[in-house]
């Protein structure tokens, strides 16, 4: 079992927790995390770019001029691709660049992703994130009592009461929040620090047990 020491919002030791070695500290699958974060990049892509062929750009039905006798190299459309105006070679054209990923290959990703920031010393586990008050300052102290100057992933379950918390950091450029069921690969190896309740530990470990 992983070990982590358990803090509150004021960077203060109030117990510990031991999580599953299987998903919290498993041998790290490089190919898995690239492959998986490969799939969600993909899927952003809209996939709407266009070029025109030389069938679908207009004009050019007659030929240019006579086959022979003008000394030039034979023309037979002004839209042939080595025209002005003409059509594209080999452009984009609209398609999907999501690709399959098997449902063992993007949760073994999930595990390697959370497992790195285990081994790098880059996770935190909260005792809770509760917030008396809506204010982005005191937010700020949550994070200089940590030391977190570059970007931070919170992780926290829908059962909590996050929302004074969330709105207190939604507008910091270096923090953002998901719950348990949003956590992605992506996110996590985007950021520097990873930090989840107690409750969202749990929960993580608890689903991604069940292969």
């Amino acid at each position: 079992m992983a070990k982590f020491n358990v803090y509150d919002l004021s960077a203060k030791e109030v117990g510990n927790i031991e999580l599953a070695d299987g998903v919290f500290n498993i041998e790290v699958n490089n190919q898995a995390i690239f492959d998986a974060v490969l799939r969600q990049r993909a899927s952003w892509r809209q996939g709407t770019h266009d070029t025109k062929s030389r069938s679908e750009v207009s004009g050019g039905g007659k030929k240019p001029f006579r086959q022979k006798g003008t000394g030039r190299a034979r023309q037979g459309s002004i839209r042939a691709t080595q025209h002005r105006g003409g059509g594209i070679v080999f452009g984009p054209t609209p398609r999907k660049y999501l690709f399959k990923l098997n449902r063992k290959v993007r949760r073994l990703a999930l595990k390697s992703a959370i497992s790195l920031k285990t081994q790098e010393e880059n996770i935190t586990i909260l005792d809770s994130i509760v917030m008396n008050e809506v204010k982005t300052k005191e937010f700020v102290k949550v994070m200089d009592a940590f030391g977190f100057d570059r970007k931070v992933l919170f992780v926290v379950d829908l059962e909590e009461d996050f929302n004074n918390a969330y709105l207190s950091m939604r507008n910091l450029p270096n923090a953002a929040m998901v719950a348990v069921e949003g956590i992605n690969v992506y996110d996590v190896m985007d950021a520097r620090k990873l930090v989840m309740t107690k409750a969202a530990a749990k929960k993580i470990e608890e689903v991604l047990s069940n292969d």
